[in-house]
């Protein structure tokens, strides 16, 4: 009689000891399941340490797979500068050529590249690795665009100074690929993430982004001035033009520095609106 009254007041004192320290038992589990506390989350990443560190992974990788697809790049512009160079004498037309080649280089790597690397991560699983981080979605994908435009500066540096020599044009000036390279970049990585990740299989990517590509050669590296009208509007809607366009008139021997800041600031317009397209279509590939 005692043990069981004292079993009866211990199990009393644990009563009201869990109904001040809240209940220990799942209110719906079968008897003796504890349920666990919740563990406390870690705080979410903020966008600039997330994008950095999101930039040195890519660029690492981008490194390593794509040295040799830069390689191919490159001397894909400048075989096309050599062939101009049979057809184009120079002035105008020349400087045009120039551009549109070393920018080439830009939407060769921002932009089929990486329409082909979001369409195999979205086909393969490799989003939900990224969906499950603690990271902004918009990290991923400034971190991705960022590494791949920033592979293309040896090359689109090699291709202009190569056309420069070829077509005898002033390098004074060649200092706007600081600018140039970036926004361009920008817009097309923009671009290319956008393919690739709304893309419902991966060889559809790639073909989007040889497409667009290809846009880029024929938009930007025949002169403007031999292009039908319904082309040159097409041309006008292409994310590369504008910092074709910059490139080509810092060509001249007294360069329209406003003309040029007006053809970059429409050009880093257009990249951020690629680069928010990206994002948009990040966040829907995620949660499918």
């Amino acid at each position: 009689m005692t043990s069981i009254v004292r079993a009866e007041a211990a199990t009393e004192k644990g009563a009201e000891a869990g109904a001040v320290s809240g209940p220990s038992r799942t209110a719906a589990g079968p008897p003796g399941a504890w349920a666990a506390a919740p563990a406390p989350l870690a705080p979410r990443a903020g966008l600039l340490p997330a994008l950095a560190a999101v930039y040195r992974a890519q660029l690492s990788r981008a490194r390593v797979a794509r040295i040799p697809l830069l390689f191919v790049a490159t001397f894909q512009s400048i075989g096309i500068m050599v062939l101009m160079r049979g057809v184009v004498d120079g002035g105008a037309e020349a400087r045009a050529v120039v551009a549109g080649s070393s920018v080439l280089v830009v939407a060769f790597v921002a932009l089929n590249l990486l329409a082909q690397y979001f369409g195999q991560l979205r086909a393969g699983g490799g989003l939900d690795h990224y969906a499950t981080l603690p990271v902004p979605p918009a990290s991923v994908v400034l971190g991705a665009a960022g590494a791949y435009a920033s592979f293309t500066v040896p090359g689109t540096i090699v291709t202009a100074v190569t056309g420069s020599v070829l077509f005898q044009l002033p390098m004074a000036h060649l200092w706007v690929l600081v600018a140039v390279v970036p926004l361009s970049g920008a817009a097309l990585a923009g671009l290319g993430a956008a393919l690739g990740l709304l893309a419902p299989r991966p060889e559809l990517a790639t073909l989007l982004g040889q497409l667009g590509m290809s846009a880029a050669l024929l938009l930007g590296v025949l002169p403007a001035d031999r292009l039908p009208q319904p082309v040159g509007w097409a041309r006008d809607l292409l994310p590369s033009t504008y910092g074709v366009e910059a490139l080509a008139r810092s060509f001249d021997a007294h360069p329209d520095w406003p003309v040029i800041a007006l053809d970059l600031a429409v050009c880093a317009a257009v990249g951020v609106l690629s680069l928010a397209l990206a994002t948009w279509a990040y966040r829907r590939a995620a949660v499918r």
